[in-house]
């Protein structure tokens, strides 16, 4: 009876402990994935771009935002962890210099989980004529790989605090790469070692006393350093760089 009893016993465990093992990393994965930076209502409302733009929605979740008329379209993926609505005062005032911008809205808040998010973007967009796309930390790797998938589809790709995932080398796509000279999140041999996977047509701008959280309103970032600016100004020093690189800057804004 004891052999009988001790065979079940271990068959019992056979079948609870990788259950129970399951079900724990399956709590650990969930708590991860609902863990991120949520965006600063209080911020967000109270910073004003220059001028006020149509925003809607898209099927797929993404934010459209709409100066009017535009035939130059800039998909943005947002960082990783991150509450796409923190970027909402970037979009807005990309596209209050003429620029229609689209912020994408990621599963889990990580790109990597929709790839090529700007596939379906382009398509509900065939008014666009021009199409630009980049991404904030994983965002701007992520939104490389959509390029190395579709490189005819874009004509530029901006990388904020970011770098590329991909090998773009023998592209003759443009690039714009940005990072604030306070950055402590972004990793500087990974950057310096990833410029070699970047076409010859690179533009590098660094924000004076910028950080890593402030092209977007969510508060500090683990790990970051300090900002000697506000977020509303690296935001709005950011969309001066942008649109003045993508060359659509209405000239009738102050």
């Amino acid at each position: 009876m004891k052999r009988r009893d001790g065979r079940k016993t271990k068959r019992f465990l056979w079948i609870v402990i990788p259950v129970a093992a399951f079900a724990l990393l399956l709590c650990v994965s969930l708590i991860y994935l609902e863990s991120y930076y949520h965006a600063d209502d209080d911020a967000i409302a109270a910073f004003s771009a220059d001028r006020t733009v149509m925003e809607r929605a898209l099927a797929g979740g993404e934010t459209v935002f709409d100066p009017g008329g535009a035939k130059v379209g800039f998909i943005f993926y947002p960082g990783g962890k991150v509450d796409e609505n923190a970027y909402a005062p970037l979009m807005r005032t990309i596209s209050s210099k003429g620029v229609l911008c689209v912020l994408c809205k990621m599963p889990f808040r990580l790109a990597v989980f929709d790839t090529h998010a700007a596939d379906d973007v382009r398509e509900a967009l065939p008014e666009i004529e021009h199409w630009y796309i980049g991404g904030h930390s994983l965002g701007g790797a992520v939104a490389s790989i959509e390029v190395n998938a579709h490189p005819d589809a874009y004509e530029g790709m901006v990388l904020l605090a970011s770098f590329s995932n991909d090998d773009l080398s023998d592209e003759s796509i443009r690039v714009l790469s940005i990072y604030g000279s306070e950055d402590r999140v972004l990793d500087r041999e990974a950057f310096e070692q990833a410029k070699a996977k970047l076409p010859s047509d690179v533009t590098e701008r660094i924000i004076a006393g910028g950080c890593h959280a402030g092209f977007g309103m969510y508060g500090a970032q683990d790990g970051d350093g300090t900002p000697a600016i506000t977020s509303g100004e690296q935001i709005r020093v950011t969309a001066d760089m942008i649109a003045d690189w993508i060359g659509n800057v209405d000239a009738d804004t102050p």
